[in-house]
């Protein structure tokens, strides 16, 4: 959490999976899965940014639904790790409110269930690899590991997901 003096990073995110929406779609809008469940928050991008997996940094956005497309500037209030095949990828957790104890709860709850999804999705697609959600972090440290996306040749993530 930061102190009073230090407020917390704002970045743009653009939605790429409702709340409530069932299609995953990547970065570039292909379609990656259908999930069995809605999501249950706003899921989208940073597209200034790239993570440590190659792809844009994923950024989650709690509160109300917001269509597809939808650009929205919010603070940065945490991060949680996901390891996906191996590699490891941050995930912002942003809000224009603070996240109490419980919304944090559910957002390491979603994640953890995420990660045995994604096993087992990537299992069914012959695709080998550690999956796990490793954890609450701080936003600035994940936004920190990242790399502008100027000053690489980002064309879209170079693994499929």
């Amino acid at each position: 959490m930061c102190s009073s003096s230090q407020q917390p990073p704002e970045v743009e995110v653009v939605i790429e999976v409702p709340r409530g929406g069932f299609l995953k779609r990547g970065s570039t809008g292909s379609l990656d899965f259908v999930s069995p469940i809605p999501c249950p928050f706003n899921y989208g991008s940073v597209e200034t940014l790239v993570g440590l997996e190659g792809d844009l940094l994923d950024a989650v956005v709690l509160g109300r639904r917001l269509p597809r497309g939808t650009r929205v500037t919010v603070s940065a209030l945490g991060a949680v790790g996901l390891t996906d095949r191996g590699m490891y990828d941050d995930k912002l957790i942003c809000s224009q409110q603070p996240i109490g104890g419980t919304h944090r709860r559910l957002v390491l709850a979603f994640f953890a269930l995420y990660a045995k999804c994604k096993w087992l999705l990537n299992l069914v697609r012959g695709r080998a690899g550690r999956n796990a959600c490793e954890g609450w972090g701080d936003a600035r440290a994940a936004i920190a590991r990242a790399q502008p996306r100027d000053q690489v040749d980002w064309r879209g993530p170079p693994v499929p997901f």
